[in-house]
């Protein structure tokens, strides 16, 4: 198994929390150019919450491609595009109560700065559903499924205000095969 993030410190954090057993080759990288792996070397690719935050997701996926043998699978999570946009929100009542989520610039492809809590900004870049699919499309994969999770009864159990994300889904999550 090989493990690769873009920051020391994750890379770092992972370690740590990994039992020594599991021999986990840790390597710091860029999904965009991952040339220090081999062609056609791995039967599965993982990328967890990572492809919108890549300035060439078409690169990224043209390196999963490569990286994978034939019939390898590539599973991805990322913000769901047609809901995290820029200009994304709740709209909320004076009282703040959450009235319905707001979504704005759909069509607006690249890179926006979106706050984070009070202070913080962090750089997305927003790509239309289309785009994500036909670039995969065009970069010779098949898609086998796509899955909009939502959180399950145990997950409310434990943190019962994710009830708010019934109302439209955060997340997407696409099965491919080379």
């Amino acid at each position: 198994m090989t493990a690769v993030d873009y920051s020391p410190r994750m890379i770092e954090i992972a370690k740590g929390r990994t039992p020594k057993e599991f021999l986990i080759d840790f390597r710091q990288g860029n999904c965009e150019d991952l040339n220090t792996l081999e062609d056609k070397s791995f039967d599965l690719i993982v990328s967890n919450m990572v492809i919108q935050d890549l300035a060439n997701y078409e690169k990224a996926f043209q390196e999963m491609y490569r990286l994978l043998v034939d019939g390898g699978s590539f599973i991805f999570s990322i913000l769901h595009p047609c809901f995290v946009t820029p200009e994304c929100g709740w709209e909320k009542t004076e009282s703040g109560e959450k009235l319905h989520w707001n979504v704005d610039k759909y069509f607006y492809e690249g890179a926006y700065e979106q706050g984070l809590g009070d202070k913080e900004k962090m750089i997305f870049f927003h790509r239309t559903l289309t785009s994500y699919i036909n670039t995969l499309i065009k970069t010779g994969f098949v898609l086998e499924s796509i899955v909009e999770p939502k959180p399950s009864t145990e997950m409310l159990k434990k943190y019962p205000s994710f009830e708010e994300d019934f109302r439209c889904a955060d997340f997407i999550v696409f099965k491919l095969k080379k």
